[in-house]
């Protein structure tokens, strides 16, 4: 059996005339902070709590439940300051750091589930879903009688059909007075002349 040729590498190699070819360079630019945070894959939100605490109200009670003393207190209501007199914004702190990330928990959820379709798939697959879910949005109407809950269609398309929370039965008008259904059909249709 004659004896196999030696590789091309190796007799560059012996003779010491060979260069390596130089690897092409990419171009990569920096990525900023911003960017860095949405590509990543988080599972749990971030941490944003506050390094200092105030005495405010706590956690908001439950949709749905009237709270009086709570009822004034809203996250867009101004605060004055007593020390300079003007209106400054003023946003409740949690008495707790997991109430804050648990806000957020769906948010990002969803960026996860788009951001791994994204790598899987391409660009093209979080686009169509995210066109989908918009589409079922706009286009599902519900009486004021039924609640204002996601609808069935959305549900379904965000993967939370199987998932029964406590906003599904705490809607959050519950002690409001509701028009009956032909009323809000007429003025949907613009027929209350």
């Amino acid at each position: 059996m004659p004896a196999k040729p030696a590789q091309e590498d190796d007799v560059h190699s012996k003779h010491g005339n060979y260069t390596p070819h130089p690897q092409p360079r990419l171009y990569t630019r920096p990525i900023s902070n911003k960017h860095q945070q949405q590509q990543s894959l988080r599972i749990v939100p971030s941490k944003a709590t506050a390094s200092t605490t105030s005495q405010h109200a706590g956690a908001p009670s439950a949709p749905g439940i009237h709270d009086t003393l709570r009822a004034n207190n809203g996250l867009t209501n101004p605060l004055v300051s007593s020390t300079t007199g003007s209106a400054q914004a003023h946003q409740l702190q949690s008495s707790h750091p997991l109430e804050q990330r648990l806000t957020a928990w769906r948010s990002t959820q969803d960026a996860l589930k788009m951001q791994l379709l994204r790598r899987q798939f391409g660009i093209a697959e979080p686009v169509r879903r995210g066109m989908e879910l918009k589409i079922a949005r706009e286009g599902e109407w519900r009486p004021r009688m039924l609640g204002y809950g996601a609808s069935v269609s959305s549900d379904i398309l965000a993967g939370r059909d199987q998932e029964v929370g406590w906003e599904d039965v705490f809607v959050g008008d519950e002690l409001r007075d509701v028009p009956d259904f032909h009323t809000e059909m007429e003025g949907r249709l613009k027929m209350n002349w």
